[in-house]
């Protein structure tokens, strides 16, 4: 079990202290998740899932003491046989900049040290400077770009194909 501080913006008397875990996110806590993503999004993450249990993959989450998800995020070994390729971080977005980001970051490059792997790869949106920044705080280092594209349901329920520029990182573990 792991402390969190969580401290509020408008006063610097105003601190919470509880107690978190990191755990595998499992399919009975994907309603918990609709902060992370549409349905779509959603159904992605259960597909995920499915290939956590042939070992393809970790997907963590990182949880309050009522054992609710507030960080979610997977690590895919299928992408480079040198490294695992963290992916799909989210953090509950009133949680943000409160270091359970870094947790579960954390988590996972241990993860991928247990697998006897030494580096950690991950893409970050070019329009995403916060989590370059804290990806960069962690010692990830840009290397390349890419681009890549996936679906997307809108607000009316209809999908479409989201593209964008992603900047390259990776860390030696």
């Amino acid at each position: 079990m792991l402390t969190g501080v969580i401290t509020a913006h408008e006063s610097a008397d105003a601190t919470v202290v509880i107690p978190i875990s990191v755990r595998d996110l499992l399919f009975r806590d994907l309603p918990a998740c609709t902060w992370s993503g549409s349905a779509t999004h959603l159904r992605h993450v259960e597909r995920e899932l499915a290939r956590a249990a042939a070992g393809e993959v970790d997907y963590l989450a990182v949880c309050t003491p009522v054992d609710l998800p507030v960080a979610i995020g997977g690590i895919d070994y299928q992408v480079s046989e040198e490294a695992g390729t963290l992916w799909q971080l989210a953090v509950l977005p009133a949680l943000q900049s409160r270091g359970l980001g870094t947790l579960l970051i954390r988590a996972a490059e241990q993860r991928i040290r247990n697998r006897g792997l030494c580096r950690a790869e991950l893409a970050v949106e070019e329009n995403n400077p916060r989590a370059r920044a804290l990806y960069e705080r962690l010692g990830y280092a840009a290397y390349g770009r890419r681009s890549d594209a996936w679906d997307e349901e809108g607000p009316d329920g209809s999908n479409r194909r989201y593209e964008t520029m992603c900047v390259l990182m990776r860390r030696e573990l």
